[in-house]
This record gives C-alpha cells, structure tokens and sequence, in this order.
C-alpha cells in the first residue's frame, strides 16, 4: 500500500482526528490544516474532526481555531500539517493521541510521525493535499477549495516564484473550478492596513545592501510600536526588498517582547536555508526562516549571507 492510501486508510479507522500545523501560521498551514479538515468532513461526515493551534494573527477570514480538552486526544488520528520541525508545531499535544502523520513540503530534516508524507518539489501542502485528495478520487467543496487555494497562492507570491510549475496550475485552476470567490480571496490576502503600509515606505528607505545586493532590514520593537504593528504583520514587508532589481538575496531582522530576534531569509538565487538551520530555523533552499539571541548573532547571519551572496557572484 502506497503512502497516500496508507494517510486515507488511517482517516477511515479513527472516528477523531485533529490537525495541527505551525507556530505563527501563514495562508499555506492555514489552508492545508482547514482545508483537509473540509475535505474530510465533505468524505466521510460521521467523523469529528478539530483544528487546533494557538493565534491566527489577521488571517481569521481563513479559518477559527478550535479549543478541544487534553482527554480528546486518546484513541485520536492525529496530523500536522506544513511543518517542518516538531519544535515548530503549534499546541504542543500533537503526540498525545494514537497515530501521527506529518504532511509537508519543506525538507523533511525531521521524520516525526508514524506517517510522513513529504514531497518538496510541490509549491505548498495545500497543492500536496489538493493532488493527494484529486488522485483519491475524493469529494471536493467549495469550502475545501477556497483554503487549498489560498495556501497555494500565498506560498508561491500568486504564482511568482519558482516553485510554481505546471502542476501548480493545474491544481489551482482545478479549485478554482469550485464554487468560491477567488478574487476577492486574492484581495484579502493581499490588502493590509495602512500602518503596515507606512512600514512598508520604511522599509525601502531603510534597505541597507553590499556590493552584491545582499541587503538587510532590522526593525526594532520601538520602531513596530512606533507605526503600530505588531510581529504577525511584518510577513507583509518581508518580500519588499526582493522588488528591487539590485538585491540578490535580503533577511528582515524583527525584535520581538524578550528582545530576541525573528530572522525571514530570501533569495534569488544563493541557497539560503543552509544558513537557517545554523541558526535555529529551517526552510526552503530561496525562502526560510531563523531566529537570533541578540543583534550580534543577527550581524552574524547577515555575514554568512555576504559570504552566500559573493560565492553565488562568482560563479554565475
């Protein structure tokens, strides 16, 4: 039996099942974990199934959270969704129930679960579960498509970066054949307040590149209370320095309460999460996340991606 009817056969024997996906969620964990919750419901409606994890920040047009009892767990099917790394999975109770699947697409540096599903060479895990669930000859709604659909063009910047492919298409247009309103999806995704807005003309003043347009931006607690943004809405800036055609590759150092730093790492080209995982984070090879203790780490990364940067110059 093949890994996806092994996921299917599983979903059929539990009567509970709860979903997980990470800390800090973007479209993607949102709409892999809501989404496969509609589709199981939409297949089998006998079934209960919950999805849990703490805030959702401004992305409550997705999807609500549940607030399920430590006792729900036993005897549950339990699944995480887009994450990577355990440490990284929102609602530390993902392993108290009877059986765990891990459905992702990041480089599968940790194997946790009874079940891994992990495929890298798809966009997102909301165009994963949407090929899994399509190949299953499984029940769609529109519901389900609105979620699997938003993950898939939140991760790939609405088919802009390289990991959109043909298949990618192909998978989106066949949601969008659903019954739900893509457009103005796209518009809430995309639309952000206007104290985010002025961040954003921060942001490209404060732009600071080397010779190689290998740029970074820090942005300090003082400056997220001066504009009024808090952590969750600096994902809105992160892209920003990638407009400029000078700029290769750019990390966007954020301050959070204890004083440490949030780290989001981008690239055009050099392979950027070797550099992560040296310091606590993880991701794709163009896009991934890290985290520093204080601004000297911080001043740390940023050197090893001059180095990414001047190597990748070299050899071009």
């Amino acid at each position: 039996m093949n890994i996806e009817k092994q996921i299917l056969e599983a979903i059929k024997k539990y009567d509970t099942i709860i979903i997980h996906r990470h800390m800090r969620p973007d479209p993607d964990a949102l709409g892999s974990q809501s989404g496969l919750r509609e589709i199981i419901r939409a297949n089998f409606p006998e079934k209960t199934v919950y999805v849990v994890g703490h805030s959702v920040d401004d992305m409550e047009y997705l999807a609500e959270m549940d607030e399920i009892a430590d006792e729900v767990y036993q005897g549950a099917l339990v699944i995480v969704t887009d994450t990577a790394n355990s440490p990284r999975i929102s609602d530390e109770r993902f392993d108290k129930g009877d059986l765990l699947i891990k459905i992702d697409h990041h480089p599968n540096d940790e194997p946790y679960g009874d079940i891994v599903y992990v495929d890298t060479s798809v966009s997102s895990s909301c165009e994963l579960i949407t090929r899994w669930a399509k190949d299953l000859e499984l029940k769609f709604n529109g519901e389900a498509a609105r979620l699997l659909y938003a993950g898939i063009i939140g991760d790939t910047g609405r088919f802009l970066y390289p990991s959109s492919t043909s298949k990618t298409l192909e998978t989106a247009a066949f949601l969008q054949s659903y019954d739900f309103d893509a457009t103005y999806l796209k518009r809430q995704i995309s639309q952000i307040p206007l104290s985010v807005a002025r961040l954003s003309g921060f942001v490209y003043l404060s732009i600071d590149s080397d010779e190689n347009g290998v740029a970074r931006v820090v942005l300090n607690k003082e400056l997220l209370e001066e504009f009024g943004v808090h952590d969750g809405q600096t994902s809105h800036v992160v892209a920003l320095p990638g407009q400029v055609d000078s700029i290769l590759c750019w990390a966007i150092f954020v301050e959070q309460p204890d004083g440490k730093y949030r780290v989001r790492i981008r690239s055009k080209g050099p392979v950027i999460n070797t550099i992560a995982k040296r310091h606590d984070g993880g991701g794709h090879p163009l896009a991934s996340g890290a985290n520093a203790v204080d601004l000297e780490e911080c001043e740390e990364i940023y050197q090893e991606l001059q180095a990414a940067g001047r190597d990748y110059r070299g050899q071009a």
